[in-house]
């Protein structure tokens, strides 16, 4: 799946919590980050921090990964 967005990454977050059972509170209290976050994070809001983020979607399992743009002369 590509994300092009932070829409898009609140949209697999959501996905993913849901698939595991859990709550938007539950999800808070295990991963000891703010549930109002987890809420934000969820409906893509834009400007939420990269490191939390990333740490929820590591707490559902979540795997990334990324690559640089193939240069012309590769």
């Amino acid at each position: 799946m590509r994300i092009k967005d932070a829409k898009e990454f609140g949209k697999l977050i959501r996905e993913a919590r849901k698939k595991t059972r859990l709550t938007q509170a539950q999800l808070a209290a295990a991963s000891g980050i703010g549930e109002r976050f987890i809420r934000e994070l969820e409906k893509g809001k834009p400007s939420c921090q990269i490191e939390k983020a990333l740490f929820v979607a590591q707490m559902l399992g979540i795997k990334f990964e990324a690559s640089l743009p193939l240069m012309a002369n590769e």
